[in-house]
């Protein structure tokens, strides 16, 4: 089971939720009975990339490994026009937004025994996890792990990378200070939720050591979601069982691989090793294309050696903000969430990795009109110290 793949990078892909809301009017609350008939709509639907919907109704593409950028954008953006034209009929629409600007609580559409165990679970630490649950749409881009040497894409390397270049992504496309109607003082409302949730479920381990023992540690010393039959009995959710514990006792039941690798599904840290990495901090973008952007430029600044060593020296003054603390609960984490770039240090190292992934989209064959895309939010807002998050304000309250 490798979760840290030794291979040169050369595949990236890009998860995309969305809120579903009314056309009309996206302040009107979409009934669970119109949901449940937009996704059977939808899944009818053929689709290059794999649809799954999330408990509160939120749609998920998740593309397939591409070869290069373009191929990653293009066959997301085909998918998504198919969505678009098939939610239109029932005058549904998907919303670019990290979490839902009007409804808080969403009602949880879904009723699947992953989903009634994992609001289980996070019910015992607060509020969050339902919200986190039902409530937040993102872009997650996934990029190779890199490979084991010297140079920008050892592993080692991309890992303290992603740990630190990922709070720059959360302050630059922080898209979410409206939940339920109300500000919350948050540029990334969906952030600040899942630092509320279970550390030992939503924490990074520490970046500065070995990414590969580093990770397993955590997953084995990490508490079970659920126990799942081998027959058609009930799932279990037992309370403080971590999955060495389950390994050493043997009980309720011996763990397997399969055991294993379900509970590797039940971990979300802000990075998260599948293989490649996958980068789950960016809230869901404005716009059509919005979520082109964070796909073009976290792909330029990893995939590119030249943009990679940038990055590393651009972000290396934020490791003394971060503390030894994991993220997303360390205080550069919590200021990029908060503050977005109106954080002075979160700025400049923003001007600077957008300066290098500008200079290497071309190098990683980026068409001309994502190149202009990126520049173009790098004027209304990188250059301008401000963020999706200050223009919602407006808009969605």
């Amino acid at each position: 089971m490798y979760l840290f793949q030794d291979g040169a990078a050369a595949h990236r892909g890009a998860e995309l939720e969305w809120l579903v809301h009314d056309l009309r009017d996206p302040r009107l609350p979409v009934p669970p009975g119109r949901l449940a008939a937009a996704i059977d709509t939808v899944r009818a639907v053929p689709l290059t990339a794999a649809l799954t919907f999330e408990p509160g109704g939120q749609l998920e593409l998740s593309s397939l490994p591409a070869a290069s950028l373009m191929e990653c954008l293009d066959s997301l953006a085909a998918d998504l026009r198919a969505v678009r034209e098939a939610l239109a009929p029932l005058c549904l629409g998907l919303g670019g937004y990290g979490v839902d600007p009007w409804h808080a609580p969403r009602a949880r559409v879904l009723r699947e025994p992953r989903y009634d165990a994992m609001e289980q679970v996070f019910n015992r630490t607060g509020p969050s996890g339902r919200a986190m649950m039902c409530e937040t749409a993102s872009v997650q881009v996934c990029l190779d792990a890199g490979v084991d040497g010297p140079g920008p894409l050892d592993f080692r390397r991309r890992w303290r990378l992603a740990h630190l270049l990922g709070a720059v992504l959360v302050a630059v496309f922080a898209n979410s200070p409206v939940h339920g109607g109300r500000r919350t003082g948050w540029r990334s409302t969906r952030q600040s939720l899942w630092t509320d949730l279970d550390p030992a479920r939503a924490l990074a381990p520490p970046a500065d050591g070995d990414p590969r023992a580093e990770w397993a540690s955590h997953v084995l010393d990490a508490p079970v979601l659920c126990v799942r039959p081998k027959d058609d009995g009930p799932w279990t959710v037992p309370e403080g069982l971590t999955f060495r514990d389950w390994l050493r006792t043997g009980r309720p039941r011996r763990a397997d691989a399969e055991d294993l690798r379900y509970h590797l599904t039940t971990l979300f840290p802000p990075v998260r090793p599948r293989g490649h990495l996958e980068l789950r901090m960016i809230d869901a973008q404005p716009g059509r294309d919005g979520w082109m952007i964070p796909v073009a430029v976290a792909t330029a600044l990893f995939d590119d050696p030249v943009a990679a060593e940038a990055a590393e020296r651009a972000v290396r003054p934020l490791a003394a903000l971060a503390g030894p603390d994991p993220a997303p609960r360390n205080p550069l984490w919590r200021a990029a969430a908060r503050d977005g770039l109106a954080h002075p240090a979160l700025r400049a190292a923003a001007l600077d990795v957008f300066g290098s992934a500008l200079d290497a989209l071309p190098r990683v064959g980026a068409s001309a009109a994502v190149t202009g895309a990126v520049a173009a939010f790098h004027e209304r807002y990188v250059a301008r110290g401000v963020c999706p998050a200050d223009e919602s304000l407006e808009v969605a309250s």
